[in-house]
């Protein structure tokens, strides 16, 4: 497999960044920049740490962006998340950081994020970010994650 110059971890053993300072987020070209389309990430079992207690948090993400010339590529995107387990921040540090280090790297169209953060002292917190308006004409299906219910 070729690498595109810009890309650093495809095709290349890598291993899991101890922090998402050290983690790098990789472009790759866009094959259709020409056309406005919508690409999901979902991490369901997203992981990091509370900053106060040390006790780990679980989110459900889901991560919507219309690509300009890049793209994410997967790879990279799978350490940066990883990278998470062991970094201490609220949820809302999280959510928003990602986001940023995604419009960063691939300076997409427009980027919606969705953080379903599973209980924290018995409050569910889901933290909801995007760009602005989506470009017209583009297919945004919903994110397919229900609100916390809990047991009932």
């Amino acid at each position: 497999m070729t690498n595109s110059p810009e890309t650093t971890l495809l095709g290349r053993d890598a291993a899991l960044p101890s922090s998402p300072e050290e983690a790098k987020l990789d472009p790759v070209p866009n094959p259709h920049p020409d056309v406005n389309y919508l690409a999901r990430f979902v991490a369901p079992e997203f992981t990091s740490i509370c900053p106060v207690t040390g006790q780990p948090d679980f989110a459900h993400l889901v991560i919507d962006y219309c690509p300009d010339a890049h793209l994410v590529e997967s790879k990279s995107f799978k350490l940066l998340l990883g990278s998470y387990r062991n970094h201490g921040a609220f949820h809302e540090d999280c959510t928003i950081d990602i986001a940023k280090r995604i419009i960063a790297a691939v300076k997409p169209r427009w980027l919606r994020i969705s953080g379903y953060w599973y209980p924290r002292g018995g409050i569910p917190i889901d933290v909801f970010y995007q760009t602005g308006d989506p470009p017209d004409g583009l297919y945004v299906p919903e994110t397919g994650v229900q609100p916390y219910r809990g047991r009932g």
